[in-house]
């Protein structure tokens, strides 16, 4: 479980916490097929958007392995791109970058919690189990984007928790 505590989390090893990975890319338009595919990994990553064909994500081994893969595709498509590790300027910038990726999970959490609540009133109970399923997959595919802790998240678990509490025999645990 992931409470928020208003503590940010020590970095790793080697890392520091106002460095980031920035892609910068320029893909052709024609075919649309690559450039899409890569707009919807970026999205999925959980990028914030400094600018077109610019996004950044904290860094982390991770993180520069994803953006890595990303421009192997651009290149591949007949495009540019170009991994860089970089520091905002100011503390301003890399509070208005914290706090979008923040807002932004918190949306997705909120939703999740939206979700859960309303598979709660569904009268068939497979449909339920079924939503219960999908929503846990919901909620690790958010967390693998939440660079920094969100209040959001602790009221998706437990909208989770009520949701398989309804369920005969299910313990009121939310499944990793």
């Amino acid at each position: 479980m992931v409470t928020y505590t208003g503590v940010e989390p020590e970095p790793a090893p080697g890392e520091r916490p106002d460095e980031w990975v920035m892609l910068a890319y320029r893909i052709p338009r024609e075919p649309s097929t690559p450039r899409i595919a890569v707009w919807r990994k970026l999205r999925k990553y959980g990028v914030f958007q400094l600018a077109d064909g610019v996004v950044v994500l904290p860094a982390s081994a991770r993180t520069r392995e994803q953006f890595d893969w990303v421009a192997e595709e651009v290149v591949e498509a007949g495009g540019q791109a170009e991994v860089w590790t970089a520091a905002p300027t100011t503390k301003a910038q890399q509070d208005r970058m914290r706090a979008k990726l923040s807002a932004d999970r918190g949306t997705e959490y909120d939703e999740l919690t939206d979700a859960a609540d309303a598979a709660r009133s569904a009268p068939d109970r497979a449909a339920r189990e079924k939503k219960l399923a999908q929503l846990r997959r919901r909620l690790r595919e958010i967390d693998k984007r939440t660079f920094f802790p969100t209040p959001q998240r602790d009221d998706a678990e437990a909208a989770l928790r009520e949701l398989a509490a309804d369920r005969p025999g299910a313990d009121a645990q939310v499944q990793r």
